[in-house]
């Protein structure tokens, strides 16, 4: 069932929103060479308590960290551990935070010193692919034009689109109806009205779209052929003639 947030409901959502932002405005002071993953972990999880809200990753479904990093090959859900980062490293962090009984989501991803520059124009057209996709957003939009979209960008720029992992509904739950896939057709898909709240993520890959589980643990998403991948997140408010960002400044 998708559900319609009610001006009490925007309000709170954007405060779990703003606290996210600020979470990730703070781990990335702290990106650099040498630094522990679980640090980053630390470093998030305390700050979010601090500013009232809770990091909802941690023991969702299991969950044994509060935020998402994933490196390189890793697409989605790389817990965090004793690793540190390195020179080149394509670093993705994800979380939710909840406040007063709802969620908010975002992902950013970072490069680690220097990298080539078809790892850069990876991460740079992930972003833009995001932007790309909000800008499909308002009242009376189907969800495909959103997908439609961002996959059209993605393989325009020569990256392809990650087909297992789709975006989502947000509100009182981390995930609620509707799917919001990063490729499909213009026109087709569920109706967008004003006061829906959305998770729109395109996760895009140097190479192949195919991706696995890793044998390690039952939640790391790696790339198939082992190529860098890259994810930008954002939560939105539908409005009648466009979106407000959640996660923004």
């Amino acid at each position: 069932m998708i559900s319609i947030k009610s001006d009490r409901e925007i309000e709170i959502m954007r405060e779990a929103g703003h606290i996210n932002y600020l979470a990730h405005e703070e781990i990335k002071k702290h990106l650099k060479p040498g630094v522990r993953l679980n640090e980053l972990d630390r470093i998030a999880h305390d700050f979010i308590i601090k500013r009232g809200g809770f990091p909802s990753c941690l023991g969702y479904e299991g969950y044994p960290k509060s935020i998402c990093i994933s490196l390189n090959d890793e697409v989605v859900h790389g817990i965090p551990d004793a690793r540190k980062l390195k020179n080149g490293d394509v670093v993705s962090i994800d979380f939710t935070v909840r406040y007063k009984g709802y969620e908010s989501d975002a992902a950013r991803t970072y490069i680690i010193g220097s990298a080539t520059k078809e790892v850069e124009d990876l991460v740079k057209n992930t972003e833009e692919a995001l932007k790309i996709g909000l800008s499909k957003v308002k009242s009376g939009a189907k969800i495909g034009d959103v997908s439609h979209a961002i996959e059209v960008y993605a393989h325009e720029h020569g990256l392809s689109v990650v087909e297992d992992l789709v975006g989502h509904g947000i509100g009182t739950n981390m995930h609620e109806d509707p799917d919001v896939p990063n490729f499909g057709e213009e026109h087709t898909g569920v109706t967008l009205k004003t006061g829906m709240t959305l998770a729109i993520e395109p996760m895009l890959n140097l190479g192949s779209k195919d991706v696995c589980l890793t044998d390690k643990d039952d939640w790391v998403i790696v790339t198939e052929d082992g190529y860098p991948s890259a994810h930008f997140e954002h939560t939105v408010l539908v409005t009648e003639d466009g979106y407000e960002i959640l996660t923004g400044e």
